[in-house]
This record gives C-alpha cells, sequence and structure tokens, in this order.
C-alpha cells in the first residue's frame, strides 16, 4: 500500500458543525458531489466555495458532522476541493459516512489549537502524521487499520466490496 499525502491550505471550523450548517437540505436534490460543493458551508460561510482551492483540507473542533445522518456532508466538503477533514472528534455517523464514501476523517486532539486558518499542512495516511508547515510542528494520529484504508484506497465502501467480489469469482474461475 503506497502512502496516501494531501497537503493545501487549512480551512478551521468550531465545534459541533453540523450537517444542516455543512450542506443546507433546500440543495439534497442531487448526490453529484460537484454540484453538492457549489453550496457547501453556504449558509454559514457563503464565501468559502469562492475562496477553497482543490487539496485545501478542512479542520474542525469536536463533534463535528453532528445533526441529521445525511450522506451528501461528506460528499458536499469532497465536491468543493477539500481533500480530507482533520477534526477533535467527529459524529460517529458522519465518520462513516465519510469512510463509506472514500474520504478520510482524521481525528487529532486539540486540532484547531495546533492548526489555524490558513496554515499549510500535509498529511501522511500510512505514517499517521500531519506536519503544519506554517509552524514547523508535526503532530501523529491513530493510524487507520489496513481493512478502512482499503476501503477509502478503491473509492468506498461500494467498490470495495465490488473489487472482492470480482476478485473472489477470478479466483474461482482459476
Amino acid at each position: 500500500m503506497s502512502d496516501v499525502v494531501f497537503s493545501g491550505k487549512s480551512w478551521s471550523f468550531g465545534d459541533h458543525v453540523d450537517t444542516d450548517m455543512i450542506i443546507p437540505s433546500r440543495f439534497l436534490v442531487t448526490d453529484n458531489e460537484i454540484e453538492l460543493g457549489k453550496h457547501v458551508f453556504s449558509e454559514m460561510r457563503p464565501e468559502f466555495v469562492s475562496n477553497v482551492k482543490a487539496g485545501d483540507i478542512l479542520v474542525g473542533g469536536k463533534n463535528f458532522g453532528c445533526g441529521s445522518a445525511r450522506e451528501h456532508a461528506p460528499l458536499a466538503i469532497r465536491g468543493a476541493g477539500i481533500s480530507c477533514i482533520i477534526a477533535e472528534s467527529f459524529a460517529r455517523i458522519f465518520f462513516r459516512n465519510c469512510i463509506n464514501r472514500g474520504y478520510y476523517a482524521i481525528e487529532l486532539p486539540d486540532a484547531t489549537r495546533k492548526i489555524s486558518q490558513g496554515d499549510q499542512i500535509s498529511i501522511n495516511i500510512q505514517k499517521g502524521t500531519i506536519v503544519n508547515h506554517t509552524t514547523g510542528e508535526s503532530y501523529s494520529f491513530i493510524a487507520f487499520p489496513d481493512h478502512v484504508k482499503e476501503i477509502c484506497d478503491s473509492g468506498g465502501l461500494f467498490q470495495y466490496i465490488q473489487d472482492r467480489l470480482n476478485k473472489e469469482a477470478l479466483q474461482q474461475q482459476e
């Protein structure tokens, strides 16, 4: 398994950012992440979408993604160009929705204290490290189990299962 590295500018959000703040319900007429991304944080931070760059990284506080269990929330964030999310903690269903959609959600204690808005950071998933290039600090996070990395690297749970079924079918034909 090769190293998965994300690098970009950080966008900071506070505690208890709920899924309604991430993507308001009136935009839930599609599951196209690019379309959803055009409306991410539209009520909370209307300038966000026009300023975010592909590869940027979102940093949240405690209980990020709380509220309703809408699968659209991680899709909208990724659709806006955010490569991954770091938060102090995640609502469990939001975290699982991220993994199911092949999107890394990294827990880092005191994330909002360690990484400020606009810091340049990089993340190495395989090594479980975050480097804040702005401050020169490095942090470790609990590495994902191999099966979770495989799900994310496959593009999500559905593709992971399809790949496994195809592999099993090929093995049975041999």
